[in-house]
């Protein structure tokens, strides 16, 4: 892009996305239909803080399934309850007073080798 360009507009190609955040998507990526898990526990995969790995889902996450990575208490992501309610329900995931049983729908992560941070 020439400097007298304008910044571009739209989704950012997944080839240039930003190595924490093909990282952090790449774990997402790992959370099967009716399970969940925490911005915690991806930041521990990660090797990042879990406002670290909000910051890269609030930016990136329409690019996976953003209503599976929630707070550490099983309420959905801020702003988006309805609509992740609304898929939990359609996947099954165990839900619990309004919120998403951690205890019975949290998924384990693994590490994935194939992508790293910068």
């Amino acid at each position: 892009m020439a400097p007298d360009d304008p910044p571009a507009v739209g989704p950012m190609p997944v080839e240039d996305l930003p190595p924490v955040a093909d990282l952090v998507l790449a774990i997402v990526d790992q959370v099967p239909e009716g399970r969940v898990t925490t911005y915690g526990d991806v930041g521990k995969v990660a090797g990042v803080g879990p406002r670290q790995v909000g910051a890269v889902m609030s930016r990136y996450g329409s690019l996976v399934a953003w209503w599976r990575v929630l707070r550490a208490d099983g309420r959905p992501p801020q702003g988006l309850e309805d609509e992740a309610v609304a898929r939990y329900r359609e996947e099954g995931t165990p839900l619990r007073s309004g919120r998403v049983d951690l205890s019975r729908a949290r998924h384990p992560l693994l590490p994935v080798e194939d992508v790293s941070p910068a």
